[in-house]
């Protein structure tokens, strides 16, 4: 099942823009289900976790084979987002194929926890990385050093 998997990282703060970044998503997705990979880990993070997850279940009407699968740090994930935030991540969590969360409370290092799931369960990886240090920074690294095919937005 790693062979068939890709999972995704990101920041929240998406300050380019967003249909280039989604347009150049779409293609490297596109790219990996002609390589036979049906499995997509995402996060359910605001910014790029949620644009991937949107992105494949968009995909899913033209590759119903592929499958979008949440991993979430915690049960309370959404503690002080926004109602916006809240309403599509519920959605998100409506379409998903599965859904997997790691901790019923939020702790210090709990996205750490499940950035490190989703590596550890994939051969690929699909970033949007700028800059050196941080979550997704940190999750590269990590994904470098597993020896995951890292791809770049």
């Amino acid at each position: 099942m790693i062979e068939k998997t890709c999972c995704f990282t990101g920041h929240r703060d998406l300050i380019d823009d967003t249909q280039i970044i989604k347009s150049n998503l779409k293609n490297e997705i596109i790219k990996l289900i002609k390589k036979d990979v049906i499995y997509f880990g995402a996060g359910g993070a605001r910014g790029f976790d949620t644009l991937a997850a949107q992105t494949i279940i968009e995909l899913k009407q033209t590759y119903p084979q592929i499958k979008l699968i949440l991993i979430l740090p915690c049960k309370n994930q959404t503690l002080n987002w926004s109602e916006k935030d809240i309403s599509s991540y519920e959605y998100l969590k409506s379409k998903a194929d599965k859904i997997v969360i790691l901790s019923d409370k939020y702790y210090n290092g709990c996205m750490q926890a499940r950035n490190r799931h989703m590596v550890n369960h994939s051969k690929y990886i699909i970033c949007y990385k700028r800059k050196t240090s941080g979550g997704t920074a940190y999750t590269v690294n990590y994904a470098n050093k597993k020896g995951l095919t890292i791809i770049e937005i």
